[in-house]
């Protein structure tokens, strides 16, 4: 199978995940704490991929100074892109309890798919991106998103139920999700072949700060906002967990 469609594959199989939580966060009444629990669990594993395995990588590839500037920058382009669409209602575009409905913020839905497609993208093209170091997906990287997806779904699809949207949003969203995740990721495979060290390293760096930035704006937020004195624990455990798998 050529590598664009093996990429598109391994993208959209994360993707999956984000329908796969939303079906379980839409038809049933998971506890807060169970929310808050999953969450700090899908924080922990995309730090430590983003860690080890795009900022490591990135470093291994092109030094310092790319890594760096990519890594600002994906961080950046983030913050700025999530103010403007925290004004437009999609400000907890992943909290179980706290999202807006269409009548309190006018245009809150299309906001919060604009923001769920901006949460997922990078993700996505780094794990097409892998494929160039050595014709093989790194399969940690596509395990953490897939890990990481499932809360993110199911917090997410709890908090738009709540909110008053219909069962068709829902849907039609984390489907369209995870179709987008497999064209993202074929689109960094093939977009990015021929790309010299120096700009792979930009790339995968600018995606890990993007995704560091989101992990700390959307994901730990939830995963406290019923904390209970495990959760700290929970966290930990998805890092190791991601950093056991990038060792295998």
């Amino acid at each position: 199978m050529p590598e664009a469609l093996q990429a598109g594959g391994w993208g959209l199989l994360a993707g999956s995940a984000l329908l796969l939580g939303a079906v379980v966060g839409w038809y049933t009444r998971v506890p807060r704490w169970v929310n808050a629990s999953v969450m700090a669990f899908g924080a922990g594993v995309l730090l430590s991929a983003a860690a080890f395995e795009l900022i490591g990588k990135a470093h291994e590839r092109g030094g310092v100074l790319p890594t760096s500037i990519g890594a600002a920058g994906g961080a950046v382009a983030y913050t700025l892109a999530n103010i403007g669409l925290a004004r437009r209602g999609a400000r907890h575009r992943k909290r179980s309890g706290r999202q807006p409905s269409e009548r309190e913020k006018p245009g809150s839905g299309s906001a919060i798919a604009v923001g769920a497609v901006l949460d997922g993208v990078p993700e996505s093209v780094v794990i097409g991106a892998s494929l160039l170091a050595g014709g093989t997906v790194s399969v940690i990287t596509v395990v953490a998103v897939f890990l990481s997806n499932v809360p993110e779904g199911l917090s997410s699809a709890a908090g738009m139920r709540g909110a008053g949207r219909s069962a068709r949003f829902v849907f039609l969203l984390w489907s369209g999700i995870a179709l987008l995740s497999g064209v993202a990721s074929l689109g960094g495979r093939v977009l990015l072949a021929g790309a010299s060290p120096a700009v792979l390293a930009a790339i995968t760096a600018l995606a890990a700060g993007a995704i560091l930035a989101m992990i700390t704006d959307t994901m730990v937020p939830e995963a406290f906002e019923d904390a209970h004195l495990l959760v700290g624990l929970i966290t930990v455990a998805g890092f190791l967990t991601a950093y056991a798998l990038s060792h295998v």
